[in-house]
């Protein structure tokens, strides 16, 4: 009898004791700490790790890397009789037709605190994310370094680290912040592109209270130091604030909607084959009459992107400064944008970073630029002076001159003297630069101007308010006019607002293939 005949005649099956044996362990692993704590979450409103994978991914796509591997809790003189998973789920699974790496720590686990094999499990899907090319979805929630290890937790951080940093500028990395990120932990994070945080069980900080009483005597608490609120409005850590766990999915998917999987993709651009080019009256009503009163840059933004489709970075930090996300009949676009409702839409120290990072990014996954000018100038003050404003003003300038990516240039209203340049002037690499009838392009303001240079003829003057009114009309018109900068060749055309969007879309769509190459080198030294 042949060996084909021997298998006809006897089944292929894996014996039930095998069969229990991986029934068992696999409702083990999807059990994390436990019923008992896991129920405890859920009074708590919170979603389980695995859960977070659950929600974000299509149904039963997720496939599960190491679940197995794991140290022996006796031997780390740990309570825990095992530590499921290590504490911590990493795998692969598809959001619509993208594939995604993710990583989500349990907290229930030996409070998701990381290890040598933890480690292993992350930097294991993260090199695998590299490989392939796709994004990195990371849900943090530990307690931090795992003591019991000791070196070889600080180890595993450290390679953690590393490995964020071959992913930069090559996948799109997201980390939300679910639950305590404490210590050194928090710094993964921090490399990565964007962290979205959960209000109220989200916290992230370096040194607890307990530590900066010890140290410093100063009594302080963990929402003073690392809430949503503190990092979203204070320390501009954090990117978008979730209201609990299924927000912080829905942000994690509306943010991919915008992103490319990878740096040698296009972002998903969709424009449709019939462009829309008729003019928006709207425009003009969003213009006060008095030009001193500031205009609401929101408003302008809502008119140029797709109805509802625009998604604002960092909203509650920086707030002279806009930055986001939208699409202009369907093609993706990085926004930047001054203001004037806040410090009068001038660039300071935490605009001038905000502005930078967010240019840097869209450059390096290809995604277009449009930048909207309406800025007095950088913010003075000696604060600013003494913080550097020179240092982080030329993050601005060098953002925009590396970016290679298609940039469209709108002047709204004022644009004076360096902040000009810092709002991506044709000198910086503007493929297309529009100005409406109403821009104001000079070194500065006409007020200060004429103070400046007619100080002396105003002194003498029957009547120096209304003398200085007409020196300042002669100004804008002999100085600042847009014509004047057209006239030039600064400035690409002068457009009635009205004709903002469709101008854009038109620009946008002609910049679309643009390729730049520059000089080979390592890098540029970005003035950090």
């Amino acid at each position: 009898m042949g060996s084909s005949e021997r298998k006809k005649g006897r089944p292929n099956v894996i014996s039930k004791k095998a069969t229990d044996d991986l029934t068992r362990r696999r409702r083990r692993l999807a059990e994390g700490g436990g019923a008992e704590k896991l129920a405890k979450r859920r009074e708590k409103g919170l979603l389980s790790a695995r859960e977070r994978i659950d929600r974000l991914v299509n149904p039963d796509t997720f496939q599960e890397q190491g679940g197995h591997v794991t140290h022996n809790a006796h031997q780390l003189g740990m309570a825990e009789k095992t530590l499921p998973a290590d504490g911590v789920i990493v795998g692969t699974g598809y959001l619509g037709d993208r594939l995604l790496a993710m990583i989500s720590q349990d907290f229930t686990v030996a409070a998701g605190t990381l290890g040598r094999a933890h480690a292993e499990k992350i930097v294991g899907v993260m090199r695998f994310a590299k490989k392939v090319g796709v994004p990195l979805v990371a849900f943090k929630d530990s307690g931090g370094a795992r003591i019991q290890e000791g070196v070889d937790a600080l180890s595993g951080y450290g390679r953690v680290f590393y490995n964020n940093v071959l992913l930069s500028g090559v996948v799109p990395q997201i980390a939300v912040i679910a639950g305590p990120c404490a210590g050194g932990a928090a710094y993964s994070p921090a490399l990565m592109d964007f962290i979205v945080m959960v209000e109220n069980s989200g916290h992230m900080f370096i040194t607890g209270p307990e530590i900066i009483r010890t140290v410093t005597g100063r009594e302080t608490t963990m929402d003073e130091i690392g809430s949503a609120q503190v990092h979203a409005e204070i320390s501009g850590n954090v990117h978008l604030v979730a209201r609990d766990d299924a927000d912080a999915g829905r942000l994690v998917r509306e943010l991919l909607n915008y992103l490319p999987s990878n740096n040698s993709e296009e972002p998903p651009h969709a424009p449709p084959a019939d462009m829309q080019l008729d003019d928006d009256p709207a425009f003009d009503a969003l213009i006060p009459e008095d030009p001193s009163l500031p205009l609401d840059i929101r408003q302008v933004i809502d008119r140029i992107v797709d109805p509802g489709r625009f998604l604002e970075i960092q909203a509650r930090w920086a707030g002279n400064l806009v930055v986001g996300f939208g699409r202009v009949e369907g093609m993706v676009v990085g926004i930047i944008a001054n203001q004037p409702m806040e410090k009068a839409g001038a660039l300071d120290i935490d605009a001038s970073d905000k502005g930078s990072r967010f240019i840097r990014f869209c450059n390096i996954f290809n995604i277009p630029l449009l930048t909207l000018v309406d800025v007095p100038g950088f913010l003075p003050g000696v604060e600013q002076e003494r913080g550097g404003i020179i240092r982080h003003g030329a993050k601005m300038l060098y953002a925009y001159a590396s970016a290679t990516v298609p940039k469209i240039t709108v002047i709204l209203r004022k644009a004076y003297g360096g902040s000009y340049l810092a709002m991506c002037a044709q000198e910086m690499g503007a493929d297309f630069v529009y100005a409406w009838p109403t821009a104001e392009i000079a070194v500065m303001g006409a007020e200060g101007a004429v103070n400046l240079l007619y100080r002396k003829e105003l002194k003498d003057a029957d009547d120096p308010a209304a003398r200085a009114k007409e020196l300042a009309d002669e100004y804008r018109a002999e100085f600042a006019s847009p014509y004047v900068s057209a006239g030039r060749g600064y400035i690409t055309d002068v457009i009635q607002p009205a004709e903002t969007r469709w101008t854009v879309s038109l620009a946008l769509r002609k910049a679309l293939t643009k390729r730049e190459l520059r000089p080979p080198k390592k890098h540029g030294n970005t003035p950090v």
